[in-house]
């Protein structure tokens, strides 16, 4: 019996060993993910600002219809984009309290997020825009620090500038996608809480809507 507890208890050691490297691992893995993201997004923040800097320089001047009926709803076409190594920029968020400023891919995709953030639905200009981002430390991952009358701006690549402020921070379901793109909000930045069980949502609206 003395024989059977003794190798048991080798082996609960053993095993805890293991379960510490284990983790050990993991969580040396996240870290250098996020190092990785970080770098990522800080060479596509500046590649994109010198594009949009160039962009501004060259543009024709925009032309105005002089018989454009002040009733009937403006349409937009789709985004203006810039492309940066194969991916497709529609801007940059900048959150001021944060120190942060990302760029914003045209479109979300899973590999995409492990470089940038990526528009999951809408559009600045009219005013039902969702950014999704990872919670790396330098993406979305101090989220939880903002507070409502913080301010966040949105500058797309043609140099027009959106700012917003934060009203309210949620918690939602992983699934609620309904929630996450309705509502009366102009701008919604989310991203995985560290459990990965809920969405850390972010809720602004434009101080000076266009």
């Amino acid at each position: 019996m003395k024989q059977f507890r003794r190798v048991t208890g080798i082996l609960f050691v053993i095993l805890g060993l293991g379960l510490l490297i284990a983790s050990g691992s993991l969580l040396i893995y996240n870290q250098q993910e996020a190092e990785q993201a970080d770098e990522a997004a800080e060479a596509a923040m500046e590649s994109l600002s010198e594009a949009i800097e160039e962009r501004i320089h060259t543009r024709e001047p925009e032309e105005s219809s002089m018989y454009q009926d002040p009733l009937e709803p403006e349409v937009y076409g789709p985004m203006d984009t810039v492309e940066i190594d194969g991916i497709l920029y529609i801007g940059y968020l900048s959150i001021p309290v944060l120190d942060l400023d990302l760029p914003v891919m045209s479109e979300w995709s899973y590999e995409g997020l492990n470089i940038a953030p990526g528009r999951f639905y809408g559009d600045p200009r009219t005013h039902d825009f969702v950014i999704a981002a990872h919670n790396y430390t330098r993406h979305f991952g101090s989220l939880n620090r903002l507070s409502p009358g913080d301010t966040i701006l949105f500058t797309d690549v043609n140099d027009h500038i959106y700012t917003y402020k934060v009203e309210d921070l949620e918690i939602l379901p992983p699934d609620a996608v309904k929630e996450m793109t309705s509502g009366s909000y102009d701008l919604s930045l989310f991203t995985c809480t560290y459990d990965g069980r809920t969405r850390l949502t972010v809720r602004c609206m434009e101080t000076d809507p266009q």
